[in-house]
């Protein structure tokens, strides 16, 4: 079968991205006799770029102008084999791509099953920055997936999972799939925690989810092997900067290749000089900031964070890389940094300076936002560390 998106990028040089085109496709899908401004509108290009991406699907036999613009056969079957649309419950994809609408109520069955699900997890390790999220955000997070378009037939990695989101992932997926042998995707997991992967497979097995979860130590630089995998990932990494970037890190090194592939991140909400760090960590690894959700996320016992993150949704470029490709040895979790200070050595002028509570500057992020004191510069790299 002829690859249509392939087919329809190779002659329109986009540069949102092979997502975009992906969309226009599924959009005449969804909606047969659907107008050229509101595929526009949809895939939010201007008309004229949208008006070309049709003319090109047109040309390549996947797409026909009749009374608005609809899918030809072998369209339908490119969408629903190839693209994963097959056999989908398109009713309830309409009703919960629809932003208005409450995605609390089409999915109360979902939410039923996922609290009985939940109220049997783990216990959080605190010791490594666990913390559990309400039920409703745990399965908010799927929702947002789908509304991405970064769900129905694709791969996803959760990079990290104490809040279970593998599991609500793959319950919309069996909701929208009645037939659960129609669905492409594939969720995968890695984890520190043997206990939370255990956990997952087990429930996985139980509801028919396809969920494969693997034990891996993150501060290991991850197998060549896992490269290029994935078109999306989560993460809720450890609230420090240097937990964000290896995590950031280690999931972008699993992505495949290309621009505009979308990631979800759960942070908690910083200072304004914070945020500029992470803002400059974004920068470094060529991601560009698509949304940010305040108070997205809800959490139970998590005071030290107000009980509430925010979910940022960033989208690769043709920069995008790793910060972080080998071994990882600086401190992680919250409670490592508090105790510690740590030498970093200014890439720019060569000068040493002291991060911690005894040290020149408090945090790394303060570091890195003032700059050296010698020449400004905004990069360091990691030295040693002693333990007060």
């Amino acid at each position: 079968m002829i690859n249509y998106i392939e087919a329809v990028q190779s002659r329109v040089r986009l540069q949102e991205g092979p997502q975009v085109i992906e969309q226009l496709l599924i959009a005449s899908y969804m909606r047969p006799g659907i107008s050229t401004k509101e595929l526009a509108r949809h895939t939010y290009l201007p008309v004229p770029v949208a008006a070309a991406i049709k003319k090109e699907f047109m040309k390549a036999g996947a797409l026909v102008q009749e009374r608005g613009v609809r899918c030809t056969h072998s369209g339908k079957l490119y969408v629903e084999h190839e693209l994963g649309y097959g056999g989908l419950d398109q009713e309830l994809y309409r009703s919960l791509m629809a932003e208005e609408n409450d995605w609390q109520t089409e999915l109360s069955d979902v939410l039923t099953r996922l609290t009985e699900i939940l109220e049997l997890r783990p216990q959080v390790d605190v010791q490594i920055d666990q913390s559990q999220c309400t039920v409703e955000t745990s399965l908010r997070r799927a929702v947002l997936c789908l509304r991405e378009h970064s769900l129905i037939g694709k791969n996803i990695m959760c990079v990290g999972d104490d809040d279970l989101v593998s599991i609500s992932l793959g319950l919309l997926l069996k909701r929208l799939f009645p037939n659960m042998e129609g669905q492409r995707a594939g969720i995968t997991v890695i984890d520190i925690d043997e206990r939370f992967l255990q956990f997952i497979s087990g429930m996985a097995k139980r509801e028919g989810l396809s969920i494969a979860c693997l034990r891996i130590d993150l501060r290991q630089p991850l197998a060549r092997e896992w490269s290029g995998q994935y078109d999306c990932f989560f993460t809720d990494p450890p609230y420090t900067l240097q937990g964000m970037t290896l995590f950031l890190s280690r999931g972008i090194h699993t992505l495949k290749k290309g621009k505009g592939n979308p990631i979800f991140l759960s942070f908690a909400h910083k200072s304004p000089d914070v945020t500029l760090s992470m803002q400059r960590e974004f920068v470094r690894m060529g991601l560009s900031v698509k949304q940010v959700l305040l108070h997205f996320n809800q959490y139970i016992g998590a005071q030290m964070i107000g009980n509430s993150g925010q979910m940022i949704v960033l989208k690769t470029t043709e920069l995008t890389a790793p910060h972080i490709t080998d071994f990882f040895e600086d401190e992680l979790y919250t409670g490592e940094v508090r105790r510690t200070v740590r030498t970093y050595r200014c890439i720019q002028c060569g000068g040493v300076l002291q991060v911690g509570i005894q040290g020149d500057f408090p945090t790394i992020e303060e570091l890195k936002n003032q700059g050296c004191p010698i020449c400004a510069s905004h990069t360091f790299a990691w030295l040693a560390k002693r333990t007060i």
